[in-house]
């Protein structure tokens, strides 16, 4: 409405002007400067209407920019002419502001399923507000997407004093956070800061122990039942083909040379695949029925000593140097028969890694922290590929055609029941095995 009612206003100041000018001229009337000043009127009208009508245009385009309210739109004759780089400016924060929306769309849909609790706060101005909180959070402790600090602080008082009385510091720990008045629960956090420009954020990560623990155990249990069902599949697939074979063979009234061979080989074939599968039981009961270690003070040199005389004849036939710097003067209260198949399992595993390569030498090292004994096994061979870094404590899981697959589990189940834990740290290029056990 305004617009028209201006756009009437010059008009009809254009038209009386112009009919002053005419009668003026045409009226013989002596006013020649009258005339100039009424033409000089009608051009600076002009100009400064084009003017306003330019600075509206681009008033209005800066402030849907600045607003992020593309909405609008510019119309498709600003493309060229006048308005050209206008028109780009426009087009080119449009796309960027869609490109930006996107891309936090893709960001919270992938926190908000990320099985973890996720809370980002920000500072600006020296007050904290919720920046970000994801699925996971709000539905662990129960709360709305709040961007209030002090809301969710009166929801979850003991998470945010975690927070306060460390001074939004960064922290690694696990603390007992109280949810809806329930029990207390232990949670894993972890926090980090990030400054960007004047504003400071705050990220918290929260992990229940206790779901972390089952899906650890769950996945375990996965892991465990593939490679039991691999082993029984292995073995009872040829059985029962094998089987149903034979039951055809006797069912003929005379069976010739040639049935009598195949069910001598087929026979044969049972009871190989048979004696596996009891081997592979009885490893079973090794693993889930080790004893409880009968602990004596015991002298780590003298028992890995001991070890290295047990391999030397395996050590020469394979022209493999084995360097022992173990040195521990106190003894350790341990199963000494238990903790030396440890050992020898480790040192055997570094001379099958050894059997094809040039420079064949295994090192063993100790050393010694509070409370701790640590001796390192390591090799010169090739290391153990990234893809099955995570499974070689699995049971059953070898790469080798001959493994049985429980000398690492039996290992780590041995040093666990001594307290300790047994790690594969690759170091400079080498495989090398710790075991720590506890003083």
């Amino acid at each position: 409405m305004k617009f028209h009612t201006a756009l009437f206003l010059r008009i009809f100041l254009i038209i009386a002007l112009l009919g002053l000018g005419s009668f003026l001229v045409f009226g013989k009337m002596p006013y020649s400067a009258l005339l100039a000043v009424c033409v000089c009127v009608i051009c600076i009208t002009e100009l400064f209407f084009y003017t306003k009508n330019r600075a509206l245009i681009y008033d209005k385009t800066i402030l849907s920019i600045l607003h992020e309210d593309f909405s609008a739109g510019l119309p498709e004759s600003f493309r060229t002419g006048t308005y050209t780089n206008l028109y780009q400016l426009y087009q080119s924060a449009k796309k960027k502001q869609y490109e930006l929306s996107s891309r936090d769309l893709v960001f919270a849909s992938l926190l908000d399923n990320v099985d973890s609790a996720i809370l980002i706060l920000k500072k600006s101005e020296g007050d904290w507000a919720v920046f970000l909180m994801n699925d996971y959070f709000s539905r662990l402790f129960g709360v709305p997407k709040l961007r209030n600090w002090q809301r969710l602080r009166e929801k979850i008082p003991s998470l945010a004093a975690i927070f306060e009385q460390g001074g939004f510091a960064e922290m690694k720990s696990s603390a007992e956070i109280r949810i809806d008045e329930g029990e207390l629960q232990t949670f894993s956090i972890q926090t980090s800061c990030t400054q960007s420009f004047d504003e400071l954020y705050y990220v918290v990560l929260l992990d229940s122990i206790q779901k972390v623990v089952e899906r650890k155990e769950k996945q375990a249990w996965v892991n465990l039942m593939n490679v039991i069902s691999h082993e029984l599949m292995n073995s009872l697939t040829p059985i029962q083909s094998l089987s149903q074979s034979l039951n055809e063979i006797v069912q003929q009234e005379t069976p010739d040379a040639d049935d009598l061979q195949d069910i001598r080989d087929g026979l044969s074939t049972i009871v190989n695949r048979s004696n596996h599968l009891t081997f592979f039981v009885e490893n079973y009961r090794k693993l889930t029925m080790l004893p409880t270690p009968a602990k004596k003070p015991t002298n780590l040199n003298d028992l890995i000593g001991n070890c290295v005389k047990i391999m030397v004849p395996i050590l020469k036939q394979e022209e493999i140097a084995i360097e022992n710097n173990v040195n521990l003067i106190s003894a350790i209260e341990l199963d000494a028969q238990q903790v030396e198949q440890v050992f020898i399992n480790l040192i055997t595993n570094s001379i099958l890694a050894l059997k094809e390569k040039t420079e064949k030498k295994i090192h063993i090292e100790s050393w010694t922290e509070p409370n701790r004994v640590f001796i390192g096994i390591s090799d010169t061979g090739k290391g153990i590929e990234n893809e099955i870094r995570d499974k070689i404590f699995l049971p059953f899981f070898t790469t080798r055609k001959d493994g049985a697959g429980i000398g690492l589990t039996l290992s780590k189940n041995i040093v666990e029941a001594h307290g300790g834990y047994l790690n594969y740290a690759p170091r400079d290029g080498k495989t090398e095995f710790v075991v720590c056990l506890v003083v």
